[in-house]
């Protein structure tokens, strides 16, 4: 692989319609790639939104959203190919029409509350469409990039983790982003696959509908509803704009140091559910707060140490929570007051 090496590259994101991988897209596009997306849009997408399938709080604002981030996706000219990752000769078909030599893989569950409950669907769309993945891009690609989450390690037993740290996940979701990671090793160690798994923490960024805290408070605050918090509020979490995971994904593709390791990919310095609050509470002075019992599948987490990834690939964080919350306010903003996008 070329050193900082993107230009015309060809560059496959499975599941990359949703949050992460669009976002991702118009950045890799950006930067020359040739960048190509296969989603079904079914998972916690446009498909899922005509009958509230996951039961949206805001279903109508979800719309305008997905409408938004599938309009940039065509604006700037990045093919779609709306295709089930668990279809294994349908997705061959378009492995071997794109021919990709990076595959970023998001196709998955991305929702950890969704994942307990709803274990079989979450094993269905998270282990099958990774399978699938991993079997076409096994012996034809250069290299594999897996979205994992900080959810593997469990209870944090430190205030500061480290990818040496032992993972010890809780709940579905954890336990299924843990076992995508030893399968991808498992690949690597049999087919001599190279890849590279990150883990990111408590994304925040525009046009998620992913149900993430930042998101909640945001659309309840719009919508004139009571934030609720789990715990005291002085819980901390590494909260990560998505600019700042996706300049991270940037430099994996860079750097051919960054080939069969693991990579913590966050702000690097956690801030309490609190603080969050209070960010929030600048610009809907008259919100409202309560706070109740907290689930005991959520771990106790805190921050995530980014050295290795500095060390290693060169990357630096640029969004600190009071400035990347307040221009994803603004735009959240922007579009709940937009009648039509």
């Amino acid at each position: 692989m070329k050193k900082n090496h993107i230009k015309n590259r060809k560059i496959l994101i499975l599941g990359g319609a949703g949050f992460i991988g669009h976002n991702l897209a118009l950045k890799l596009k950006q930067l020359g790639a040739n960048v190509s997306i296969i989603d079904s849009l079914k998972v916690n997408n446009l498909k899922t939104l005509n009958k509230n399938i996951n039961n949206l709080s805001f279903p109508q604002l979800a719309k305008k959203i997905i409408k938004q981030r599938l309009s940039l996706l065509k604006k700037n000219r990045i093919p779609l190919k709306i295709l089930d990752a668990r279809n294994y000769h349908a997705l061959s078909s378009e492995f071997n029409r794109i021919r990709p030599q990076v595959v970023i893989h998001l196709a998955a569950v991305s929702h950890a509350d969704r994942s307990n409950k709803d274990p079989h669907s979450t094993f269905d769309h998270s282990l099958r469409t990774l399978e699938n993945s991993l079997d076409n891009s096994k012996n034809n690609i250069e290299h594999f990039i897996f979205l994992s989450s900080s959810m593997v390690y469990g209870n944090f037993k430190k205030s500061k983790v480290d990818e040496n740290e032992i993972c010890e996940p809780i709940g579905i979701y954890g336990a299924l982003k843990y076992s995508a990671e030893k399968i991808i090793k498992a690949y690597n160690q049999t087919f001599n696959l190279p890849y590279t798994i990150l883990r990111p923490s408590a994304l925040y960024g525009e046009r998620c509908i992913s149900r993430r805290v930042g998101q909640i408070f945001i659309e309840n605050a719009l919508n004139n509803k009571k934030i609720t918090i789990q715990g005291d509020g002085e819980e901390k979490l590494d909260f990560t704009y998505i600019q700042d995971l996706v300049k991270g994904i940037v430099c994996v593709l860079k750097s051919k140091k960054s080939i069969n390791q693991t990579f913590n990919i966050t702000y690097g310095k956690s801030q309490t559910i609190n603080k969050l609050f209070y960010n929030l509470k600048k610009e809907f002075p008259n919100i409202k707060v309560s706070y109740k019992k907290r689930d005991k599948l959520t771990p106790f987490r805190g921050t995530l140490s980014t050295i290795k990834a500095k060390k290693l690939i060169n990357y630096k964080s640029d969004w600190p929570l009071d400035i990347g919350y307040s221009k994803y306010i603004k735009w959240y903003k922007n579009i709940y007051y937009k009648k039509q996008f």
